[in-house]
């Protein structure tokens, strides 16, 4: 049973997210996976559908520095052997740091006392020699990881604008709430990053290889379902939807990326897992919910299928007698401005939750917090109910239909399977 409870103060949960330094000392990738997902939430935030493909760079960093000097597990990317010698812990950080720093130079500043924390911690144990040459092939790695990716096509803007169609069921720019008390509804903005399903992904063979089939008819009785549930349940003033329903809708508006990411450390803290075993964890974590995003993306611009807020106020156009329209219907949350169908936040969570759970199983209860809903603290008893609670959410949101939601979930699964078998693996 998933539960919800409110920590202390608000000010607690921000200095826990923003403000206790990062960098413990304790393992160097669960310390810079810290500081790689605050790096990514604070100003200038990363746009949530390139979250993934930042956690993704920097961890298949981390993993191939580390992975090149141990050799445990078949090379994600650099397939060459790190120089005798060189320091394990110090070719992590500097992975790290370097691909951070490339990605997200306004916190150069940041990133800088991070890598100074763990260096004098490694400078304890590792002689200087060997954090040298670890710096050194981590900082080569980093770079090389880099510019494998520099090709993908996710920072690309189209010109002109993605601006959809007007076509009955077609996505088309969704209006955005004005932040004046009641001032009329703000024009919606452009698709949001249509090449992104273009990418090269990191380990599937195409986006468009695990496309689902499509999207239920217009005027079908399962499409009609959907739009009369999300209408009862996702209106913003919706007398259908619980407390804690609300609560939860608005938790994962604001997570997705960072609370899978904890979940993964709390995992691997229970069952002690070892430096090399953490940084194939998070790589594997981190590329399957990348590449669940890159095949999500493909799917949203390839169907273009409308949002809630178009399908219900617009619903005497879609030939379908079992819809009745609200011209004034509008979400519990902001519409993200890219198409229906289908989900990229569940994307993350199936994926995510399939990867935890092959690793660890699916008996393992975690908590998490969320940037979104401060001051809230979240449980669950296993990966794949929070994964559950995370697929309800956006429907309970008012901007996503159960249809999207299932397809994703069994795909994004199948992605992380995928992943699984192909990637990191124990070397011969």
């Amino acid at each position: 049973m998933t539960f919800s409870r409110l920590v202390g103060a608000l000010a607690l949960v921000s200095a826990v997210q923003f403000s206790i330094p990062s960098v413990v000392a304790a393992d160097e990738v669960l310390d810079w996976n810290t500081v790689a997902v605050r790096a990514m939430q604070v100003s200038p935030a990363t746009p949530a559908n390139l979250q993934q493909r930042l956690l993704a760079i920097v961890h298949v960093s981390i993993f191939d520095a580390l992975n090149g000097i141990d050799r445990r597990y078949v090379p994600i990317h650099v397939a060459s052997a790190g120089p005798p010698g060189a320091s394990q812990k110090a070719a992590v950080v500097q992975a790290a740091y370097r691909a951070l720093t490339t990605l997200l130079p306004a916190q150069d500043t940041a990133l800088k006392s991070d890598l100074a924390t763990s260096l004098a911690a490694i400078a304890m144990t590792d002689s200087d020699d060997a954090i040298r040459r670890g710096r050194a092939w981590g900082d080569q790695v980093a770079v090389a990881i880099l510019g494998w990716r520099g090709a993908d096509k996710t920072l690309q803007v189209t010109v002109p604008p993605y601006e959809g169609s007007l076509a009955v069921g077609k996505w088309r720019p969704t209006p955005r709430p004005n932040p004046v008390a009641g001032g009329a509804e703000l024009p919606g903005l452009p698709g949001a990053a249509p090449l992104l399903g273009s990418s090269q992904p990191f380990v599937i063979p195409a986006a468009s290889s695990f496309r689902p089939v499509r999207p239920p008819a217009l005027t079908s009785a399962e499409y009609a379902m959907d739009v009369d549930e999300v209408k009862r349940v996702g209106a913003f003033d919706s007398v259908s939807r619980t407390a804690d329903q609300t609560e939860s809708a608005r938790f994962w508006a604001g997570a997705g990326s960072s609370v899978w990411n904890r979940a993964a450390a709390s995992a691997s803290r229970q069952r002690n897992f070892n430096l090399s075993e953490n940084a194939r964890l998070f790589a594997l974590l981190n590329m399957a919910t990348a590449d669940a995003i890159f095949a999500t993306w493909d799917a949203k611009y390839h169907f273009e299928l409308w949002r809630p807020i178009h399908a219900i106020r617009l619903a005497d156009t879609d030939s379908n007698p079992r819809t009745i329209a609200d011209p004034q219907w509008a979400p519990l949350i902001a519409t993200p401005n890219y198409p229906e169908y289908d989900s990229g936040h569940q994307s993350v969570s199936g994926a995510a939750q399939e990867v935890l759970t092959a690793l660890f199983g699916d008996r393992m209860g975690f908590e998490g917090f969320s940037e979104g809903l401060p001051g809230v603290v979240r449980s669950w008893n296993s990966f794949s109910e929070a994964a559950d609670e995370a697929l309800e959410a956006r429907i309970w949101s008012g901007i996503h239909f159960r249809s999207a939601m299932r397809d994703t979930r069994n795909v994004s699964e199948k992605i992380a399977q995928y992943v699984l078998t192909n990637a990191a693996r124990p070397a011969p």
